[in-house]
Order: C-alpha cells, then structure tokens, then sequence
C-alpha cells in the first residue's frame, strides 16, 4: 500500500467496518516499520485490501477487507496466501486474527486458508458488542 492508496482503503474501511481505520490512521501506518499492507486490484482499482504487524516472528493480521460487490470472488484469499507466503519467508512462527463470531463467511474463509479456532474474547467487538474468535496458523 502507497500513500496514493490510502483514500480508496479508508473508503473500504467505512464500508466494511463499524469502526473504521481514519485516513491518518492508515497514513500513520505507512512509517510503521512493523506493518504491512498489500492491496488487491482489479482494472487497476483497489477492491480489497490486507494489513498486519510482523513483531519477533509474531504476525497479527490487523484487517482484511474487499468491498461487497468484489466478495466471492478469491481476492480475499488471495490476499492472505499473498501475506502467508511473504511472513513465512521472512521466518514467521505463526500468524493470529480476530474474527467477529458471527462472521460465518469470514471464518470459512480463514479455514480454508489454514486458521484453526483456538480461543474466543469476550466483547471484543463494539458497534454491536460482540464476542471475537481468536484464530491462529501455526508454521512450525
């Protein structure tokens, strides 16, 4: 993700999220030498996008999104191979997320690309409350 990306990202923010990452936020992460953000484009149009933060071997995957109408359609899952091979070159140990519980489609998709359940955190989301599923995909 570039500087250049960033408005079209905060737009996916607000349509994906309840609470959405702000422009300076996404901004704010370009110097985090921790993070990493890849987008997926289609005709030249970002239409999803993946973000994490890498510390000692421990990635945390902070978001993934695609808008609604580019759903279904392999780009989310793109985007985590995409974010899986590139940690595991850089000697990751494992990577972890958070998934609203009723997130169905989401936690699918985190199966197939290898996540396992391993715990939950109660009231964890807000806007509404709600529980989050704690998911890990070990390397080792």
């Amino acid at each position: 993700m570039t500087e250049q990306h960033i408005p079209r990202v905060a737009e996916l923010e607000k349509r994906c999220f309840s609470t959405p990452w702000s422009e300076n936020a996404l901004s704010e992460e370009l110097s985090n030498n921790f993070a990493r953000f890849i987008v997926a484009l289609s005709n030249g149009e970002i239409v999803g996008y993946i973000g994490s933060h890498n510390v000692l071997g421990e990635v945390y995957i902070t978001n993934v999104a695609v808008f609604p109408e580019y759903r279904k359609k392999g780009f989310g899952e793109a985007l985590i191979k995409m974010l899986v091979e590139t940690v595991k070159n850089e000697n990751a140990d494992f990577i972890t997320l958070e998934v609203r519980k009723s997130n169905a489609s989401a936690i699918k998709l985190y199966e197939k690309c290898g996540f396992c359940a391993v715990g939950e955190r109660k009231s964890f989301y807000e806007k509404p409350c709600e529980d989050a599923i704690l998911m890990t995909k070990n390397f080792n």
